[in-house]
């Protein structure tokens, strides 16, 4: 698809055209003079259609028949003998590399070994006789290495060409990367078991910055032209129309930028002492004022509430080996009835959870340290104390807004009165990511999720958070940029979709953000895009099903599936039968391309706003350039086959001056949650000495 702008030949400047380039022509004036070889010139001596006859299934075959009489001629064969009457056919390369480049000792001169290959397979049987035999098995290993030889240039040709082409179209579209799908069809490509893979790593060398996604064309000479003709016989405004539909999700580097800009301003405003409350961004303390430094150490119990199944899990922190090792886990299913009943079901069932766990290992009669991950929005007023604001991820249990959920934690417990726990880490999951990550790799400073919902957190100078005292040293903020745009900030990019999703949700203009970038809420955005081009008869034939119209039915794990590269099409045809739909290969593509609409928006918009964190530390510690490390969870980030490389693709152009390394999460909100209470005794234990220090220094003045 070339910009019809550079098409000299055609009148008009706007969109593309498909340019049909007939590339077998090249070196037609000799310009490929220089890699053509004696062979390639005994083939075509009148050089017509030079690089197809390099490259070209019909002309592979017999460019390998002249190599071997050559050699044949040399006298370089132990027992084969071939003379000009042979017939070499280019199939005869991919069954020779497919059978010998397996295994080359299985290929040898036994009369059972040819009585076989002849009974079973036509074609052998005919190699065999071609080569005269008999022949030597040196001899099969110089065939396999003119086969390989011939093939393997034939690819890399071909790779040269078409890397040509994605550079083109990058330089074009003005992109610093080019993410494209290359459709694909042709024996030589299909049948030989090398040529797509040696194809790839060629144009991945010649090409780096274009990421090249390639699918085999199902009967493209037919398909295609059944295509092309509904395209242009009354469905010609289909492509425009179905774009017209998902353009709002387009978001162009001037508006990330501006996204960007509004962010940070709210992240100010969440630092603000007196602003805060009006802040959409809370950007709450977490009282966690340090990262690992290697010298935690001890077992601590961890509580992880963050969704439909609660986890209780016993953590050792082994200084020695500076790892963390979950020793013991236990998950608890949270009935839907708890989650919408009172405060005080949903603690007892936790107490009563932990009970049985520690039960189980018989460890009621310690009284352990607990690390405890509550991912909902608090405002935490110590290490040991978290007001819980609102209620997400479809909980709404009463009485619990507003109250600490420590102390709500610790009665539960009371009521019991079987055991007890120690002292209480409240940790946020994005917090537990960055500790857990911080851990393994001591400059990561910025923690976050993006799964079933949405956070971030970094560590943030003192002198800046106004509600906490202090001018010295740094404190983790737990941002909850969930919350961003529920002042109306982001109205000029929700589109009709996002507000029926946040419209239809337990919380209607809470967590704008979130909603139109995690796990829980892209699989309705997709339905709704869906159905609206259904209804709009720009897919499926204008019919829908009652499975379609059913709210969450298009769940977002499908949208991951659907994307993948070399499954997603066929992956597309399953989910929508599945849903009573009767598609074809156009649906697919479109419902691929809606997916691909809805996780690149959602990965440019994380990217935006972790852009706006690493650009924040950077500009808090006066550095020209910074070097950090970003902890990561949540199965958006982890699962979907593209979007950590759209998220950093993005963030490398909004954050130029930050270098980043991503370092995926090993169980935050269990593993992570022990270590920021392992922290927390650290630095506790070390107040203790300072203490103890200064008191001795004092008794020794006093004696003086």
């Amino acid at each position: 698809m070339e910009e019809m702008r550079n098409i000299e030949r055609v009148e008009g400047e706007d969109r593309c055209m498909c340019i049909n380039t007939e590339c077998g022509g090249f070196g037609d004036d000799g310009s490929l003079e220089f890699t053509r070889t004696e062979f390639d010139k005994t083939l075509n001596s009148e050089a017509q259609q030079t690089f197809e006859k390099m490259i070209g299934g019909k002309y592979l075959g017999e460019i390998a028949r002249l190599v071997l009489m050559k050699l044949n001629q040399l006298k370089l064969f132990e027992r084969l003998s071939v003379d000009k009457g042979f017939v070499f056919e280019t199939k005869y390369i991919s069954d020779i590399e497919k059978a010998w480049g397996q295994s080359l000792t299985q290929i040898n001169a036994s009369a059972s070994f040819k009585a076989q290959r002849q009974r079973k397979q036509r074609k052998d049987q005919e190699i065999l006789t071609c080569l005269k035999l008999p022949f030597s098995l040196v001899d099969c290993e110089i065939v396999y290495l003119v086969c390989k030889a011939v093939s393997k240039r034939a690819a890399k040709l071909c790779a040269a060409g078409l890397a040509t082409i994605g550079n083109c179209i990058r330089g074009s579209r003005g992109l610093d990367k080019l993410c494209i799908n290359v459709g694909v069809d042709g024996s030589v490509y299909t049948e030989h078991p090398k040529f797509s893979e040696r194809l790839k790593e060629t144009v991945a060398i010649l090409a780096p910055k274009c990421k090249l996604t390639f699918h085999v064309s199902e009967d493209g000479s037919r398909r295609g032209a059944a295509i092309l003709a509904a395209m242009t016989q009354g469905r010609a405004d289909q492509p425009k129309q179905v774009e017209v539909c998902l353009q709002p999700f387009r978001l162009s580097v001037e508006k990330l930028q501006d996204v960007s800009s509004r962010l940070r301003k709210d992240m100010i405003r969440g630092l603000g002492k007196h602003t805060h409350c009006r802040a959409p961004v809370k950007m709450l303390p977490t009282f966690v004022r340090a990262i690992p430094d290697g010298r935690e150490k001890g077992d601590f119990l961890a509580l992880d509430l963050g969704g439909t199944n609660f986890r209780v899990l016993r953590v050792r922190v082994v200084e020695e080996m500076q790892k963390l090792l979950k020793m013991d886990s236990k998950i608890c299913a949270i009935p839907q009835e708890i989650m919408l009943g009172t405060g005080e079901q949903l603690f007892d069932h936790i107490a009563a959870c932990l009970a049985e766990f520690l039960e189980s290992l018989e460890l009621k009669d310690q009284t352990l340290p607990l690390g405890f991950t509550f991912s909902f929005p608090c405002e935490q007023k110590d290490i040991d104390k978290s007001i819980l604001i609102h209620w997400t991820k479809g909980f709404n249990c009463s009485g619990v807004v507003g109250e600490d959920v420590v102390r709500l934690l610790r009665e539960a417990i009371h009521r019991r009165g079987d055991y007890d726990i120690g002292s209480v880490a409240m940790v946020n999951d994005t917090v537990g990511t960055m500790m857990s990550c911080g851990y393994r790799d001591q400059s990561c400073e910025i923690g976050m999720i993006i799964g079933t919902g949405t956070n971030a957190c970094y560590m943030e100078e003192i002198k800046n958070v106004k509600r906490v005292e202090g001018e010295d040293g740094r404190m983790c903020i737990n941002t909850e940029w969930g919350g961003f745009g529920d002042d109306g900030s982001l109205k000029d990019i929700q589109t009709e979709f996002d507000l029926v999703v946040d419209g239809d949700s337990l919380n209607p203009g809470v967590h704008v953000f979130e909603k139109m970038i995690s796990g829980m809420y892209l699989g309705e955005i997709a339905r709704l895009v869906l159905v609206k081009l259904a209804r709009d008869k720009l897919l499926f034939g204008g019919d829908l099903s009652v499975a379609l119209l059913t709210q969450d039915s298009f769940e977002t794990r499908f949208i991951s599936e659907i994307e993948e590269e070399n499954t997603g099409l066929q992956k597309a045809q399953e989910i929508l039968s599945e849903l009573d739909l009767t598609v074809g290969p156009v649906d697919c593509q479109i419902v691929r391309l809606v997916c691909d609409s809805l996780s690149t928006r959602s990965a440019q918009l994380c990217a935006t706003a972790l852009a706006t964190i690493a650009n924040r530390i950077r500009v808090n510690r006066g550095l020209d350039h910074l070097s950090t490390t970003v902890g990561v969870d949540g199965t958006v980030y982890k699962k979907h086959p593209n979007f950590s490389e759209k998220l950093q693709e993005t963030v490398r152009i909004l954050a130029p001056k930050c270098d980043i390394t991503y370092l995926v999460s090993d169980d935050g909100s269990g593993k992570g949650a022990a270590m920021v209470t392992a922290v927390a005794q650290r630095l506790a234990m070390q107040s203790r000495i300072l203490e103890d220090i200064d008191g001795e220094e004092e008794e020794e003045d006093q004696e003086n």
